[in-house]
């Protein structure tokens, strides 16, 4: 089969950021709220007290610093606590597209094509605005692409599943050239009022073009050598919004209807899952470890990142082989790992090889090996 290459990439940043002390300002004002508001039942032990948090406590627990966000205020207001994103008319373009179309424009023009010369549009991502017209649909048309498009959710590993998606495509002769967009508007599910998760998340869109080698003319090509797989159940990462809530009120407005997790066995049960893969994936290529120079991995969590790096090569790794951008992005689900392949890979010389690696709900993961062209 013809070998695919990830011939451009594109990132959008929305343009307001967050910082850890400006959200303990506005958590702990709320904290001291309801703990005053709620004294008497507090005492009583028919509440608990809400605990407050830091920003020591922040970084320590992530390695988070700071995160972008669509809207800004209504996060911050101790009162709401939830961005202030109207909705639109279904004439006008929905704010998923918007970041879709910026970060595809980036992409394609890195790999040196226009909307022409691509066949179809993969919009991959943890939520969607919407169940249809598919967001890929959407930003197919605003790009003026002749072809298909379809919508894929596989939570934080959505974007190297779209990888897959997108190179069989290419393999089978059903498309030239296929974007994979991922765009990540999780303040929009995250529960800012959760001591243990209202630091984790950050807002931002990816994009990726892949085509064929031989028809590439990119000076930014990543050949794709491997790629693999994993899905295993788990109710350790959940979230239970959708259109059935509407059929059992007694569920409208119950925090499992935004993000939630159980963090410490997501930390246990994740981590050996993805460096067995990453070491799987690279051995069934016939290459060794030792020939990987750069890992880019999910960016959830730095102290998740440490350990399955310091798993798969038996030491820790130097910043430059495995780079984090969730100290200023935070978790961005399924864009954190392209994120930081945009962000850290132009400095690689031909030949060079390296690991996009995702994991999360599901439990998901999925690890593409790439080489320098």
């Amino acid at each position: 089969m013809n070998p695919v290459v990830i011939s451009g990439t594109g990132l959008y940043t929305p343009p307001y950021s967050i910082s850890n002390q400006e959200l303990i300002t506005c958590f702990n004002q709320y904290v001291r709220q309801f703990n005053d508001d709620n004294a008497g039942a507090i005492a009583s032990g028919e509440l608990a007290a809400l605990e407050q948090s830091s920003v020591e406590f922040i970084e320590k627990a992530s390695g988070i610093k700071s995160r972008y966000v669509v809207e800004k205020s209504g996060i911050l207001d101790p009162q709401r606590m939830v961005p202030h994103i109207p909705e639109r008319s279904d004439d006008q373009p929905s704010l998923m597209c918007e970041m879709a179309v910026s970060a595809a424009h980036a992409a394609l023009e890195r790999a040196g094509r226009s909307a022409k010369d691509v066949d179809a549009v993969i919009v991959a991502c943890s939520n969607l605005q919407r169940p249809y017209p598919a967001i890929a649909v959407e930003v197919q048309g605003a790009l003026g692409i002749d072809g298909w498009g379809f919508d894929m959710n596989v939570a934080c590993s959505s974007a190297t599943f779209g990888i897959q998606a997108a190179m069989s495509a290419i393999q089978s002769g059903q498309a030239r050239a296929v974007l994979v967009i991922n765009p990540e508007i999780t303040s929009g599910h995250l529960n800012w009022r959760d001591r243990d998760s209202h630091f984790i998340f950050g807002d931002a869109c990816t994009a990726m073009l892949l085509e064929r080698a031989d028809q590439s003319n990119s000076k930014h090509q990543f050949e794709i050598v491997a790629l693999k797989l994993k899905t295993q159940f788990s109710n350790n990462i959940r979230n239970n919004f959708g259109f059935l809530n509407r059929a059992d009120s007694s569920g409208i407005g119950q925090p499992d209807k935004l993000f939630r997790q159980q963090g410490r066995k997501v930390f246990k049960e994740v981590c050996p899952m993805a460096a067995a893969m990453i070491t799987r994936t690279v051995q069934q290529a016939d290459l060794k470890i030792e020939q990987i120079q750069r890992f880019w991995l999910h960016q959830a969590n730095l102290n998740m990142n440490l350990l399955i790096i310091r798993n798969i090569l038996g030491r820790d790794a130097s910043p430059a082989e495995s780079p984090t951008i969730l100290d200023t992005y935070a978790n961005t689900s399924s864009a954190g790992s392209i994120i930081a392949f945009h962000q850290h890979s132009a400095d690689l010389n031909a030949g060079a090889l390296g690991v996009i690696c995702s994991f999360g709900a599901g439990y998901s993961i999925g690890c593409v090996v790439v080489r320098k062209k």
